[in-house]
């Protein structure tokens, strides 16, 4: 037999979902099948699997051992010492986490033998002992908003059920600003709004813009940039995603003309190779700089109205006023 007391990092999502995550090895109709009989029950009582449980719920499967461990499978805890330096908090709460991701580091596994963000995270919540392995069996903490393995700056974290689908709220509906820092080539003098419509080559993952939508499966993008400095021959940029879409800002501003500094596959080759040569910039300087919450209440009011900011990375401040001339 088994036996677990619903914790409020677990708490806000629906039964059957929990038991999924809990064995995981189990099929669906297995697990309708347990709930149906009984041997798997809510608070000692015959469930559904659709309600939504709550801190202090008690969950008890009567699996034997041997069968208990062959459905919950094996869980993954991170590594403390490969990841601590990919974890900086900027900001903590018992819901949410803001961390500035150094760039190299994927968000997420795109590879079995990639290490991500998200492992670290775990592994960073585990030695804080603020989640425990059992925990994790139901309800892993994640990033929330995803940045190329090669894009520094500000992740949003979930520590919760609650805090996922707060965040994931925010982001869909994009009421939480989002601003990012980087340098283009050329001289940008004033602030603008530019559209366009971003289609997605899936299979070579990379991204083009179009001025209408004439193209099928393409989708609106929007974005705004505001010139913080001039330098001979480029423009230290902030821009801000009214849209989010993959690498939306670096194809964007490639199709005006001003393509990113360190980005090889939207930009300029040649200027590329000279900073690279000079100052190793061998990807993209892209950093998420600022985010911005918008008003909220209640167990949110920590956060109502507030803004939080990655550092800079040191390379912007070694390429500065370096035009080569």
């Amino acid at each position: 037999m088994y036996q677990k007391t619903i914790t409020e990092r677990e708490a806000g999502q629906r039964f059957d979902k929990y038991l999924h995550k809990l064995l995981p090895e189990a099929g669906n109709g297995f697990l309708y099948k347990m709930l149906r009989k009984k041997n798997i029950v809510l608070n000692g009582k015959k469930a559904e699997g659709s309600e939504k449980i709550s801190p202090g719920d008690v969950v008890t499967v009567y699996f034997q051992d041997e069968t208990l461990q062959k459905f919950m499978g094996k869980t993954d805890m991170g590594s403390k010492d490969v990841c601590q330096d990919a974890i900086s908090v900027l900001y903590e709460n018992s819901h949410v986490l803001l961390a500035d991701k150094p760039a190299g580091i994927l968000t997420q596994k795109a590879a079995k033998e990639d290490l991500s963000f998200n492992e670290c995270l775990i592994a960073y919540l585990l030695g804080g002992q603020a989640i425990t392995p059992e925990e994790l069996r139901t309800f892993k903490p994640s990033a929330c908003n995803r940045l190329d393995r090669n894009t520094s700056g500000i992740v949003l974290c979930a520590k919760t059920v609650q805090g996922a689908q707060m965040l994931s709220d925010l982001l869909k509906t994009r009421s939480l600003h989002k601003f990012y820092r980087l340098y283009v080539k050329g001289t940008i003098a004033e602030e603008k709004t530019i559209e366009g419509y971003l289609y997605k080559d899936e299979k070579h993952n990379t991204v083009t813009i179009d001025r209408d939508a004439g193209r099928p499966k393409a989708s609106y993008i929007c974005t705004r940039y505001l010139p913080i400095r001039q330098e001979a021959d480029k423009t230290l940029l902030e821009v801000e995603l009214i849209t989010g879409k993959s690498h939306q800002i670096r194809a964007h501003l490639s199709s005006i003309g001003h393509p990113l500094l360190g980005d090889y596959k939207y930009g300029d080759r040649a200027w590329n190779e000279k900073y690279r040569q000079k100052y190793d910039v061998n990807h993209q300087l892209l950093h998420a700089y600022r985010v911005v919450f918008p008003p909220m209440e209640g167990i949110w009011a920590d956060l109502s109205e507030r803004a939080f900011m990655a550092p800079m990375p040191e390379i912007f401040g070694q390429v500065a006023d370096d035009g080569f001339s």
